[in-house]
């Protein structure tokens, strides 16, 4: 059966197996992704928790209101509180606007991508139920980003991302490997806030084990970094989340066939049901 033309105007509408992929369209949808987002970051990472969000055990913040939610649905769950497996959470120029300013601003000077010409993106809040950590749910995730990416013709896409814990010693040589082999050119990087900077060079270039790095950066990084992505400079320790963040950059004209342009549906075709 041909999905409905309501279905083939949506940005994301994927459906793999017993998993679908779009944004959310409700509250009740909202709230599902954040209780999600509770479960992993608070409960599982030990990322601190107000007292209202420990009542309601759903983590959220001043900025989902106006941010979009990507959310991957278990349809053998349908009808559960826990349907929603995965989740990014996405803003474009005007949400950032209404909001004022991006999340990424709190951490970083982003000017220089706000200065890029066209639409920009930034993603966050990604998690996974534990249950759901495998390639192909992190395939349908990044087929999501990409329908999304080429319905609203994104330019840049970028964001925050963690490395666990805030041990720089314990972080040293991604960090080190980052900075040295994945840092945005200049035109395209940002750089920490002066009160927050983190000096990401923490050992000798010479010093790094390229392949020891790469084992130790999480799946995520590795993700925007197949895709041709690049790193800001500085590091941010986000004592809240427990975690050390670097700001990653993707334009989006340098991925690859291999990625966005493997996965973004042909401007003629509609997704079947």
């Amino acid at each position: 059966m041909r999905a409905t033309e309501a279905e083939a105007d949506k940005p994301v509408n994927v459906r793999a197996g017993n998993l679908l992929i779009r944004m959310a369209e409700s509250p009740a949808e909202v709230r599902a992704a954040q209780a999600l987002r509770y479960r992993v970051f608070c409960e599982e990472m030990g990322s601190k928790s107000t007292a209202e969000m420990t009542a309601a055990r759903r983590e959220f913040d001043s900025f989902d209101a106006h941010c979009e939610h990507l959310l991957v649905f278990d349809l053998k769950r349908a009808g559960s509180s826990e349907s929603v497996v995965a989740t990014y959470r996405m803003m474009r120029r005007e949400a950032a606007a209404q909001r004022g300013q991006f999340y990424s601003s709190g951490e970083y000077d982003v000017s220089s991508i706000l200065d890029y010409p066209g639409e920009v993106l930034e993603v966050g809040r990604s998690c996974v139920h534990p249950d759901f950590r495998r390639g192909s749910t992190m395939q349908l995730l990044w087929r999501g980003i990409a329908e999304y990416v080429f319905h609203y013709d994104i330019r840049i896409l970028f964001g925050c991302a963690s490395l666990p814990g805030i041990d720089l010693e314990a972080n040293a040589l991604p960090l080190t490997y980052l900075y040295h082999h994945h840092l945005a050119p200049p035109e395209l990087r940002a750089t920490a806030l002066p009160e927050l900077y983190v000096d990401m060079r923490r050992v000798a270039p010479e010093a790094v084990d390229e392949q020891a790095a790469k084992a130790m950066l999480p799946p995520l990084i590795k993700g925007y970094l197949r895709l041709g992505g690049y790193v800001g400079d500085g590091a941010v320790i986000d004592r809240e989340f427990n975690t050390t963040d670097v700001c990653v950059m993707v334009k989006t004209d340098w991925v690859t066939e291999k990625y966005f342009k493997h996965y973004a549906r042909k401007s003629t075709a509609k997704p079947q049901s």
